[in-house]
């Protein structure tokens, strides 16, 4: 790498930076083969001699993804603050809407949806939680995004992520980018050559070579006078320190001290702080389901049409058995002419491919029942809510880590919220709501809080599920209609337990209706 600055600490990053490009390639290879197989094309790695050979593919692998996807999608996490002493009930009730605020600007559905692919297709999601101060109208806000798990590297001698020596993000951008964003180190940033990570997707073919590498370095800095560690943020291209977060923040970043980021692995690694994906588990089977398939299909082709073996001394010409128009064909010897048909494959083989398809939806959870189809009559929306429960404990088990991941996420987010906005946001909160009185009370309590190092242990995470699948709803919409009519319940309370759209409104609405009376 030229051109240096001739800094030692420039230097140390980058060559901390090869160490783990290096220690990457194989996890490189194998998130990409895990897209390929995801996308029905791991024929592709597999030599042929013959070209026109049938490579047939049944999406067993990406159906049963997806089908886990949207059970993932119906657990989409939302974070409840919670507090056990009263004075700080109110400032946990603001807490708990300006998270919600926090996810609704920053489009956390959408991210919701890219971290459950990766997570599902490569093992691990990455969530990052920042702050960004242009938000709400420029007081400022937390967010949590998705991370694309290619172009983030974490310590490989580090089994927990929080305990390692960096962690590296890393995009490519052009130099007009950098002469917008860095017009005074722009011309100095060189080529990165050996530090390209290039990632295709076999279609879109990106002039790389007109791109830097822009490499985002936090570090981890250990104090030995107050026995606690400080991340710094470092933007490098080139070989040019681009910023460094020291200058503005020297005693780290964000005060909480961690790494902003948040790994849910789905099934565990020994020694890594990565994971397995549903690509890995069943890769072996879909290779061999589809192989077998080959082999039918290959049968299948040679039996439809049957050959005809001719004798030099039959005295028939091959050609003129050939044109079937003719009603005469002259030889001299017809033992010499054979019909040859293909053998038929064991009736059992089909059956086999079956059963290993199945085999892949029943061991990863995404069976006819959590599909929603449903046999034997069975027309209940209670029951087909209880099937569907029963049947899919493999998404269930990544929907609670994917919470407890969750709720880490939101545990910096609220630290970060208080490091540079709580006491301001809560004031603007209340006064939305035309509370001058509760105004005055939330910003005291905020700003107790931002004088405190940590957030008091009164306050609690509590992660629940944002929507309901549409059974789930339904059987228990049910139920409480059920307590209604026999009289355990009023309706106003019955209302307030009902799952459906426009609740809010409809609870807003009942209560002008009831203050008019009055």
């Amino acid at each position: 790498m030229k051109n240096m600055q001739n800094d030692p600490e420039i230097e140390s990053i980058y060559a901390l930076y090869r160490e783990y490009y290096d220690a990457y390639a194989g996890e490189r290879a194998r998130l990409d083969k895990c897209e390929h197989l995801y996308r029905g094309e791991h024929w592709f790695d597999v030599p042929s001699e013959d070209p026109r050979e049938p490579r047939p593919v049944t999406p067993v692998i990406q159906s049963t993804i997806e089908n886990v996807r949207a059970d993932l999608n119906d657990s989409m996490p939302e974070a409840i603050i919670t507090a056990d002493r009263d004075e700080y009930e109110e400032l946990a009730n603001i807490m708990t809407q300006m998270v919600k605020e926090n996810h609704l600007r920053c489009d956390y559905d959408s991210e919701y949806g890219l971290f459950t692919h990766d997570l599902l297709v490569g093992g691990y999601g990455v969530q990052e939680v920042g702050f960004d101060p242009d938000a709400n109208g420029g007081a400022g806000g937390a967010f949590i995004r998705h991370v694309d798990n290619r172009s983030i590297m974490f310590d490989p001698l580090s089994l927990d992520m929080q305990e390692g020596r960096a962690v590296f993000k890393f995009i490519h951008r052009t130099r007009e980018w950098f002469r917008e964003h860095y017009p005074d180190k722009a011309d100095a940033i060189s080529e990165d050559g050996y530090l390209m990570d290039v990632t295709e997707d076999g279609l879109l073919t990106p002039r790389y070579d007109r791109c830097i590498l822009l490499i985002e370095c936090w570090r981890r800095v250990y104090d030995p006078k107050t026995d606690s560690y400080s991340v710094h943020m470092l933007k490098l291209a080139g070989g040019q320190l681009l910023e460094d977060s020291r200058d503005a923040c020297p005693k780290g970043y964000y005060a909480h001290g961690r790494y902003p980021f948040v790994i849910t692995r789905l099934f565990p690694r020994k020694g890594s702080c990565l994971g397995y994906g549903m690509v890995d588990m069943f890769e072996t089977a879909q290779r061999y389901s589809d192989k077998l398939d080959q082999i039918v299909m290959k049968n299948a082709m040679l039996a439809s049409h049957n050959k005809l073996l001719i004798t030099g001394a039959s005295g028939f010409d091959a050609d003129d058995l050939r044109d079937w128009s003719k009603e005469v064909h002259r030889g001299d010897n017809i033992n010499g002419v054979t019909w040859f048909s293909t053998a038929p494959l064991p009736s059992y083989l089909i059956d086999y491919i079956s059963d290993m398809r199945n085999g892949i939806k029943e061991e990863s959870g995404s069976n006819e029942w959590s599909r929603g189809m449903t046999g034997y009559g069975v027309t209940s929306g209670t029951a087909i809510s209880a099937l569907q429960e029963k049947s899919s404990k493999r998404a269930r088990m990544a929907a609670r880590n994917i919470h407890s991941s969750f709720r880490e996420a939101v545990e910096q987010e609220l630290e970060i919220e208080r490091q540079f906005t709580l006491g301001l946001r809560c004031l603007r909160e209340k006064l939305r709501v035309h509370d001058s009185d509760g105004a005055v009370r939330a910003e005291a309590a905020a700003r107790q809080l931002m004088s405190l190092s940590q957030l008091p242990m009164t306050f609690r995470i509590t992660v629940k599920v944002q929507k309901e699948n549409g059974f789930s709803a339904i059987a228990h919409n049910d139920t409480v209609f059920r307590l209604v009519e026999a009289g355990m319940v009023t309706p106003q309370v019955g209302l307030e337990l009902l799952m459906f759209d426009g609740k809010e409104r409809a609870l807003a609405l009942m209560n002008e209706a009831a203050n008019r009376t009055e």
